[in-house]
């Protein structure tokens, strides 16, 4: 099958995310599949400026667009390959790392890990209730049952991480383009941040449209996935992908790449 893997690294990078996106080109050559970086914008995503939530700034630091929502140009890519996985520009991936294209089934539309399977320190699990709580029950997401009897919180995937199946995902979207996938109406209130989405990413947007359209995920093992400072004692040790999902916790912003890199193979 013919695969890649899609990152977005827009405007100006961290030390941190040359070192990520370095590590995923070195497991994309290894494991043969092309390596596809987005530099520059190409959805120009921004919110309603007189009806929205979100900052001003928000979108007018990175020159009037929102690159939370440029990801979605993947799209653009599904009549090239059998198989795209979109990761995150602040995603470590170590030299040892499995193929995660071979733990994917193309019997669903994607692949993507579910925090609340994560093996998470008491701290984060307090958290992503608090978190799924706020976000799956504002808006348009209030129509579906998100499960929140689960101790982690209610049921949604991390869209950092996510593995396209392309066929069947063209089945859903047909010819519908990145940009007017991203203008339909249901998504308004999650890019002029509505409420609690005010300060989201495209997670819980894709989280939204994945229960609108009724699209078949697979639940990845939280190895491809694991958030650094979310999880218990040694289990970053233990992960493939490690997300450095919140940069401004980090020592230094995670400019010291020597430090992280020790700390992955300890924490």
């Amino acid at each position: 099958m013919k695969r890649a893997i899609y990152q977005v690294a827009v405007g100006p990078q961290s030390k941190l995310y040359k070192y990520c996106v370095a590590s995923v080109k070195e497991y994309a050559d290894k494991i043969g599949a092309d390596h596809i970086v987005q530099t520059q914008p190409k959805l120009w995503i921004k919110p309603d400026p007189f009806t929205g939530q979100r900052s001003k700034e928000s979108y007018e630091k990175y020159g009037g667009f929102l690159p939370i929502f440029e990801k979605e140009n993947v799209f653009e890519y599904f009549k090239d390959f059998d198989q795209v996985a979109v990761i995150d520009a602040d995603i470590f991936i170590k030299p040892d790392a499995p193929d995660v294209f071979a733990d994917v089934s193309t019997d669903y539309h994607f692949a993507a890990q579910f925090e609340r399977e994560l093996p998470v320190n008491q701290r984060y699990s307090q958290q992503i209730n608090k978190y799924s709580r706020e976000q799956l029950t504002n808006s348009v997401c209030k129509q579906f049952d998100w499960d929140f009897d689960h101790p982690h919180g209610g049921e949604f995937f991390n869209s950092g991480m996510i593995v396209y199946n392309c066929k069947k995902m063209l089945e859903v979207l047909g010819n519908t383009t990145p940009k007017q996938f991203m203008q339909r109406s249901y998504f308004r209130d999650f890019i002029d941040g509505i409420g609690a989405f005010r300060w989201q990413t495209d997670q819980i947007t894709l989280n939204y449209w994945a229960r609108k359209d009724d699209l078949s995920i697979q639940h990845v093992d939280w190895k491809f996935n694991a958030l650094f400072g979310a999880l218990q004692q040694g289990k970053i040790a233990e992960a493939h992908f490690v997300h450095f999902f919140m940069r401004h916790k980090l020592p230094n912003n995670g400019e010291n790449i020597d430090e992280l890199a020790g700390a992955i193979a300890t924490i």
